[in-house]
């Protein structure tokens, strides 16, 4: 592996509040461990990803699977492999985000399995993440799914997770690493370390080529 780049701060020396944040990241995920661990240096940063997450990912006004959605390409286009490892329990639980699905995120529009309002959010991700120069009919094609509410939300969400997936993807950290022993979060295959070892190591691993930019934004 990699050399990690920022160390983890240790969970005895977190506070109170920080511990028991710590604790709901091992038992939820959203965010996982490792990523808190790093932002835990300065609990400014600590905080504001956490509360950010929790208020316009976990919740707020629009459905949480679409937002999952945006995620996922966010963490297939940038390639950050810790981001692009971790579902969200809610959307899969729920059914709205399919495992097989997420392979065709890169080929969103010409995909079979997403819907009208699906593929508009994601051109919305497109767009932010490969800063593009859309028309009036990308936003009269968002504004047929959207209010203009939700995708203050949703553009704020994948703003976020862009910079922050930008960022992560340089430290080198793993799963498995703080606060080891439970799977919340984690895609198939990544479930402990041993599994994700093996994943990791097949030719077809997600990663495992470079990333591809999309035929729009070239």
């Amino acid at each position: 592996m990699a050399k990690q780049r920022i160390s983890y701060v240790p969970v005895e020396r977190m506070d109170e509040a920080m511990r028991a944040e710590m604790e709901r990241c091992r038992r939820e995920g959203t965010p996982r461990p490792e990523s808190s661990a790093i932002r835990a240096h300065v609990p400014a940063c600590f905080w504001f990803f956490a509360n950010s997450w929790r208020d316009i990912f976990r919740n707020g006004i629009l459905d949480h699977a679409i937002k999952e959605l945006c995620r996922l390409y966010v963490s297939r286009s940038v390639q950050c492999e810790y981001c692009g490892n971790q579902r969200s329990v809610k959307a899969t639980k729920s059914g709205a985000v399919i495992e097989d699905h997420v392979l065709d995120l890169l080929n969103f529009e010409a995909s079979p399995h997403y819907n009208e309002r699906q593929k508009a959010a994601l051109s919305y991700a497109e767009a932010i993440t490969w800063h593009l120069n859309p028309d009036d009919s990308f936003w009269e094609r968002l504004y047929r799914h959207f209010s203009e509410a939700q995708l203050v939300e949703l553009g704020c969400m994948i703003g976020l997770t862009l910079g922050q997936q930008s960022w992560l993807r340089l430290l080198n950290i793993e799963h498995h690493q703080v606060l080891a022993g439970t799977d919340a979060s984690m895609a198939p295959g990544y479930e402990d370390a041993e599994r994700l070892a093996v994943t990791k190591s097949k030719p077809d691993y997600w990663a495992a080529g470079s990333g591809r930019r999309p035929q729009s934004a070239a």
